[in-house]
């Protein structure tokens, strides 16, 4: 099964790779269907997705968003064919430690702007950070020193996307953040950019292809 708010994003996306790259990625648009709609088990989903990135190196930069994607899927389609309490399963849990290697921040993300669509609000920077990742309690301090970056530049809500790229140039190549700050902190100031505005964006990105797909994602997932 496929949820039809992931399969608009991971198109936009490939949409979006394409534009600012020599590889057309669209052209595996069908690929993509079809691992993200199959009925196998989210592990065997997991090599068939990797598949279509070994055969297709030139898209390697997406491959952990895309799983961010899947394991999306998973908790909104997926899932529903599975016995009610599957997520707090013993064989739930074996899956969660096998894969805590992949993926990226995005999947947070991607699970508030859920929430916000449920709840009926407006996703806004500081509601993901104080009431979705809750980085000011004690008990989330992994969290707070994961989004310490966004969390001291949140001045930069107002500030022009040229800025947002200097401080994204700036953070440390270790950084679990460094390249998702740039399209995320773009996506918080504005959730439903122009066309013009996109290429604003793009313009002062330091990697177009994935900073324009990410947050191409991000727009059609909402």
């Amino acid at each position: 099964m496929i949820d039809p708010k992931i399969e608009t994003a991971f198109i936009a996306a490939l949409e979006a790779f394409s534009k600012y790259d020599s590889f057309d990625a669209t052209q595996l648009t069908d690929e993509f269907a079809e691992v993200f709609a199959s009925d196998e088990d989210f592990l065997s989903k997991v090599d068939l997705l990797d598949e279509v990135f070994d055969e297709n190196p030139q898209i390697e930069g997406l491959r952990e968003v895309f799983f961010d994607l899947l394991m999306i899927n998973f908790f909104s389609a997926d899932v529903k064919k599975l016995e009610e309490d599957y997520l707090d399963t013993p064989e739930w849990e074996s899956i969660e430690e096998e894969t805590l290697d992949r993926g990226t921040e995005l999947l947070n993300l991607l699970l508030y702007l859920n929430e916000c669509e449920d709840e009926e609000i407006e996703p806004e920077l500081e509601d993901y950070l104080k009431e979705f990742l809750l980085v000011d309690e004690d008990e989330f301090q992994d969290e707070y020193r994961i989004y310490e970056p966004i969390i001291a530049n949140q001045i930069l809500m107002e500030s022009p996307v040229a800025e947002i790229a200097k401080v994204a140039a700036s953070l440390p190549a270790d950084s679990e953040l460094k390249e998702l700050f740039y399209p995320v902190m773009c996506f918080f100031q504005n959730i439903d950019p122009t066309d013009e505005e996109i290429k604003q964006i793009a313009a002062n990105s330091e990697s177009k292809e994935f900073d324009i797909a990410v947050l191409q994602i991000l727009v059609n997932f909402q």
